[in-house]
């Protein structure tokens, strides 16, 4: 694959320590963990990394430690989104930290529900004050609405940087759409773990995976599996996985893989930042128990 952002792509956690701080030393090992299962990128500061819970000073650590332990070795996807265009524009043209990534990821802006011609505006606004290229991010069940596949396909004909769309509707229509109407240098990545399976064997460009924190090297193998022809290898890899999938999500993210990852000795603490909570007991022993069984 020669698209910047295609293949396994990871949403990084940021580890905190049981004080609330971030945890410098369980980020280092979970960007390590990451580049040494095979992922292709990794995202910094989306949904997963608890970025709008944290100030400015905190997300210029977070990057520049990933980009640190990274050393270059894989792409870094920024997120940076939000609801009101001008700050969008505004942190793209002064956020400190920016130059150390290759991309930017930008979700649809959530609770003012913009028009379909809102959403437009607004992520042209954004493609043309961004240095990087730009991936697209729609997640319905996040913002409360849906960014159409022929107003994905507009923006993609009309700004050349912005270079993919990360598609979390859970709409299989819509996700066919996409494929029919995009450009072919233009990468459209699953932004649900257990979707991977069919939606690359439809045509996708691969996955920005919260699972992958774990466990990316399963989703490199489905992929090149499929790749490959091999379906049948690629879906007992897919089976395998989906208890785990149903499981990081019972709770919310990212509850689950944080306590997935404290289970696997990667973080050394599963907290998160209010208004987000660890997992119930019960969801934690079962965690345990089918991380026993996929080991």
């Amino acid at each position: 694959m020669n698209k910047l952002f295609s293949g396994v792509g990871v949403a990084i956690v940021t580890p905190f320590t049981e004080s609330g701080a971030v945890d410098v030393d369980s980020l280092k090992r979970v960007v390590e963990h990451i580049i040494v299962s095979n992922a292709d990128f990794i995202t910094v500061l989306g949904t997963t990394g608890e970025s709008v819970t944290m100030s400015l000073q905190e997300r210029d650590l977070v990057v520049r430690t990933v980009a640190e332990q990274n050393r270059g070795r894989l792409p870094l996807l920024l997120g940076v989104g939000g609801n009101s265009t001008a700050s969008v524009v505004n942190d793209l043209k002064t956020l400190p930290y920016i130059s150390l990534c290759q991309g930017v990821l930008s979700v649809v802006p959530y609770y003012n529900k913009p028009s379909q011609q809102g959403i437009y505006a607004h992520y042209a606004a954004i493609a043309e004050a961004s240095p990087l290229p730009i991936v697209l991010y729609n997640v319905p069940g996040r913002t409360g609405v849906n960014m159409c596949a022929e107003t994905v396909a507009r923006l993609a004909a009309d700004f050349p940087n912005i270079i993919g769309v990360k598609e979390a509707s859970g709409l299989m229509n819509q996700a066919t759409s996409l494929l029919k109407i995009k450009r072919d240098d233009f990468a459209i990545l699953s932004g649900e773990d257990g979707l991977v399976m069919p939606l690359v064997a439809m045509g996708f460009d691969g996955v920005i995976s919260v699972a992958g924190n774990l466990c990316a090297d399963r989703y490199v193998n489905i992929i090149r599996l499929l790749n490959e022809g091999k379906v049948s290898e690629a879906a007992r890899i897919h089976l395998a996985l989906h208890d785990f999938c149903i499981a990081l999500f019972a709770e919310g993210n990212p509850a689950g893989i944080k306590a997935a990852l404290k289970i696997a000795g990667i973080i050394d603490s599963q907290t998160l930042r209010l208004p987000l909570v660890p997992v119930s007991d019960v969801l934690y022993a079962k965690m345990e128990q089918i991380l026993s069984e996929l080991s």
